[in-house]
Parts: structure tokens; C-alpha cells; sequence
């Protein structure tokens, strides 16, 4: 395989890499303005658990591929930030009562922690891969793939993985702390013929 060649089939799995970071993206983003305009409130949590599951595994993805260097040195600009204080809130207020929670802020220099908020960290994730679509949308592939590398691998990730974690960690505090009379109940139902 000449330098050509070989150059013509990493930038296509590079652009395959980009394209699926994008569709991901572009589903969270869908989830997580949905959860927030409050149109399902009883499945909120489960949906915020799909769709964080899925953005971190094409973060995985990011993290494993080798460290994308666009061309230039310099961002293109994509236009101003979209203001995401109103999409916080209203994550903040669906939340309330189970929003904050504990973090270990790195695992591996020790047990310090941290409060951090399900609706902040969402919202900043938002605001992060938000920034890699608007350069994807604008053909800039290897720019949002550098975007989406780096933010992940310095913050989306971990606020991600934490996120996660907490509300995988409320979803079993609402399905399995239930009253010993409830759950011996249904285990005597479960057990009947």
C-alpha cells in the first residue's frame, strides 16, 4: 500500500470515526433537551442512562484512536456559544431532590471528592460535544474530532462516567429500597405456581 493510499484509508476512518461521534451527539443532545422540556418525566432517568451509556462509548472510541492534530493551529470559528443556562435550569428543577452528589475528583491520587450536580454535568457535556458538531457540520472532520478527543479526554468523559454512575446508583435506590414487607411479599408471589 503506497503513503497515498494509505493516507486515503485513515482519513476515511477517521471521517467514519467523526460521523458516528456526530449521530451520537446528536442523540444525547435530542435525549437531554427532551428530558429536560419534561415530556416523559417518569422515564427521564432511564433515558439519561441510555444515552450517557452511548455517548461514552463513542468517547471510548475516541479515547482509543490515536491523537487526532487538525491542520492548523488555530479553531475556525463556529459562531457564539449557545446560552444552555435555560436547559441547566430546567434539568435542575426535574432533578430536585436527587441532583447533587458525590464525586472522587481522581481515583488515582487519592480519595478527595467533590459535589457536582447531575444537571451541571450534563449541561457541560452538552455544551462540549455541541462545540465538535457545529465544526463536524461544517466539514471541519478532523477539527471536531480533535474537539471531541481532547474535551473528552480532559473533562466529558469523567463528567460522563460520574454522571453515570450517579444515576445508575438513583435508579437502584428506586427499584430495590422497598420495605421488607413489600419485598417479602413479592417474593412469595414469585415463588407460588
Amino acid at each position: 500500500m503506497s503513503t497515498d493510499d494509505a493516507h486515503v484509508v485513515a482519513d476515511a476512518d477517521l471521517k467514519d470515526i467523526a460521523d458516528a461521534v456526530a449521530s451520537e451527539s446528536r442523540g444525547f443532545l435530542t435525549t437531554v433537551t427532551e428530558v429536560a422540556a419534561g415530556s416523559a418525566p417518569e422515564a427521564s432517568l432511564p433515558l439519561l442512562l441510555l444515552a450517557l451509556s452511548d455517548l461514552l462509548a463513542a468517547g471510548a472510541r475516541l479515547g482509543a484512536t490515536t491523537d487526532v492534530v487538525p491542520p492548523s493551529r488555530f479553531e475556525p470559528d463556529v459562531g457564539p456559544d449557545a446560552d444552555l443556562e435555560p436547559l441547566r435550569a430546567n434539568l435542575a428543577n426535574l432533578l430536585d431532590g436527587i441532583d447533587e452528589y458525590v464525586e472522587v475528583i481522581d481515583p488515582l491520587l487519592g480519595p478527595q471528592v467533590e459535589e457536582a450536580s447531575i444537571s451541571g454535568d450534563l449541561v457541560a457535556i452538552v455544551g462540549a460535544v455541541t462545540q465538535g458538531l457545529a465544526h463536524h457540520e461544517r466539514g471541519h472532520v478532523l477539527e471536531a474530532l480533535w474537539w471531541w478527543q481532547f474535551s473528552y479526554l480532559a473533562d466529558w468523559g469523567e463528567r460522563a462516567a460520574s454522571t453515570l454512575r450517579a444515576i445508575q446508583t438513583i435508579l437502584a435506590h428506586v427499584r430495590l429500597d422497598v420495605d421488607d414487607d413489600v419485598a417479602a411479599e413479592a417474593e412469595y408471589d414469585a415463588l407460588q405456581p
